[in-house]
């Protein structure tokens, strides 16, 4: 199947705001507020919010079809050039069986989430259509203080351009968690530190392919359903992305999901891998350096174990900045990207 890049925004550009997980923005209007904000203020964006993102947990949780119709309505209509989802969640597969592939192929417009929206991006995927893993509005967009530079460059790219181009590593990172129930969260700076750039293993082969994949945790849920993956050829040369949430899986749940996958003979069929900086800590969670450091440690190692044991000869770059931790990148997920170990260095065109 041919893919399909939606047509890129231009300035003044009409983008729908949806939940197609949880009511995190019912929850957090304030934050909702600031994200839309900066979409009109940054870049100079008209953002529409459907009902259903102003709706609560209770609601949407019961409703899923609502969700998938939310979705429709955005991709059909024709004055919508860009989709942004509130936040994630950890339900969104249930509303895969409502929506129709056909109408989204049909209908190709950015889609911007990450986290529980990687089920939409994989059944994107499926039907042929790139969408952006990154851009979410309640925790990147609306990020507590200001919004890192880094991310506004490649947000800015992810909407406006065809491509993201040449790739850099971020110069500064965090993972601290701000609550939203600050009184302050908007002029709330979160705690930034020197980002180690990339680290890079496995072959040393130049590689190009279509990006498939996202958050490892949903990833693992659509192997165990078997509903919405691709058939596995289509998977043949293509760069495999994950990351891991705030949950702060084990190295030993990283283990796991990668052997199920070499064990279906999936992950032998990537020609690379790019995993993204990992959460260390969490609202519930802050553990020192030295476990911090140790967690991250770990999961490396979880992951280039499974590699050696099922694709030893696929280069593999670790903490790229996509997924959980700020700022970030808006991988586009069915994009095509270049890795060049020699130069170590990542293209998408």
């Amino acid at each position: 199947m041919e893919f399909l890049t939606p047509p890129s925004l231009s300035p003044g550009d009409r983008v729908a705001v949806v939940a197609p997980s949880s009511g995190g923005a019912r929850a957090a209007p304030h934050v909702l507020s600031l994200a839309l904000d900066r979409l009109r203020d940054r870049f100079d964006l008209d953002p529409v919010v459907h009902p259903t993102a102003r709706q609560g947990d209770a609601f949407l949780r019961a409703h899923p079809r609502a969700r998938a119709a939310a979705i429709h309505e955005a991709f059909r209509d024709p004055e919508v050039r860009g989709v942004f989802a509130t936040i994630g969640g950890d339900d969104q597969l249930r509303v895969l069986r409502h929506l129709d592939p056909e109408v989204l192929r049909a209908n190709p417009t950015r889609f911007y989430g990450m986290s529980d929206n990687t089920n939409l991006q994989l059944l994107l995927w499926r039907a042929g259509v790139v969408s952006y893993n990154g851009g979410q509005l309640l925790n990147q967009v609306g990020t507590p203080g200001r919004l890192p530079a880094f991310s506004e460059r490649y947000l800015r790219r992810a909407l406006f351009e065809e491509t993201l181009g040449d790739l850099d590593s971020a110069p500064r990172w965090t993972d601290d968690t701000i609550e939203w129930t600050n009184d302050d969260y908007a002029e709330t700076t979160p705690e930034y530190e020197p980002a180690p750039g990339w680290t890079w293993a496995g072959g040393d082969e130049s590689v190009t392919g279509r990006v498939w994949g996202g958050c490892l945790a949903i990833v693992d849920w659509h192997l165990a359903t078997d509903r919405y993956l691709p058939a596995p050829e289509r998977l043949d040369g293509a760069i495999l992305a994950i990351e891991t949430s705030e949950e702060r899986p084990s190295a030993d749940e990283v283990r796991r999901t990668l052997m199920c996958m070499g064990e279906r003979g999936l992950l032998s069929r990537f020609d690379a891998v790019v995993v993204g900086r990992p959460q260390t800590r969490n609202r519930f969670e802050r553990p020192g350096e030295a476990a911090r450091e140790r967690y991250r440690r770990d999961q490396r190692e979880a992951v280039l174990g499974q590699l050696d044991r099922y694709n030893p000869d696929a280069p593999v770059v670790f903490d790229l900045d996509f997924g959980h931790t700020n700022p970030t990148v808006p991988l586009p997920v069915g994009g095509r990207v270049e890795l060049d170990p020699a130069a170590e260095t990542i293209r998408f065109g």
